[in-house]
């Protein structure tokens, strides 16, 4: 069997919701961290292994994948035993529903170089945590009154975790990074507890990531 290799940034979401997946496979893998606040993504070495200058990339199978949900799906194809999506269409729907409402409402605009650009257009360090709080907040609002479902068990989707939970918890990382109040989205914070619970989502938080990748402690 060939290597496993995540290119990663430890604060990344996109590279947390692929960490999780690869521990709850109980996949061994090697780690390159990539150092977005050194431009590591835009060099010519990384863009040769993933041409966007994007993170995560994953080397499995003998190929080179990049997306998180592409990565994630493809897991769940090739090992389906792990159930990241379920056995139904109707249900991996909502799995997918859920997914994206985190990785393609939310998170594209409250990504690294979107605050940045923020930052850059008011010259006011401070709108950076403002526009992060509102644009998270609104996101999780809506997440949360989606969750209000028969079909949400103690996890997003029924009894066991699966994609939907692998977005959720990197967004309610960054949620409290940014010091958004929680209370007011009591079905995500119930399901979170659930996941900080297990293992693997324990083995893949930032904190674990920062020190397997062995740099200095957070700003």
């Amino acid at each position: 069997m060939t290597e496993i290799v995540l290119y990663d940034y430890w604060r990344s979401s996109a590279c947390y919701r692929v960490r999780i997946a690869l521990e709850l496979l109980g996949l061994a893998y090697r780690t390159v961290p990539i150092d977005l606040l050194a431009f590591a993504h835009k060099t010519e070495t990384y863009l040769d292994v993933n041409p966007q200058g994007l993170v995560p990339s994953l080397s499995i199978d003998g190929q080179t994948l990049t997306q998180s949900l592409s990565i994630i799906e493809y897991l769940a194809e090739t090992r389906p035993d792990a159930r990241l999506l379920p056995d139904t269409p109707e249900k991996r729907q909502r799995v997918r529903a859920l997914s994206y409402a985190v990785a393609m409402d939310v998170h594209p605009i409250c990504n690294l170089h979107v605050a940045a650009h923020v930052v850059r257009l008011t010259g006011d360090e401070d709108a950076r945590g403002q526009w992060m709080k509102k644009f998270i907040g609104n996101g999780l609002r809506g997440l949360d009154r989606m969750l209000d479902d028969p079909r949400t068990g103690r996890f997003c989707v029924g009894d066991e975790p699966t994609m939907a939970d692998l977005c959720l918890v990197p967004q309610v990382y960054n949620a409290r990074r940014w010091g958004l109040d929680m209370s007011a989205f009591p079905r995500i914070e119930k399901i979170t507890e659930a996941c900080s619970e297990l293992t693997p989502f324990r083995a893949a938080h930032p904190d674990v990531a920062r020190q397997t990748a062995s740099l200095p402690p957070a700003p």
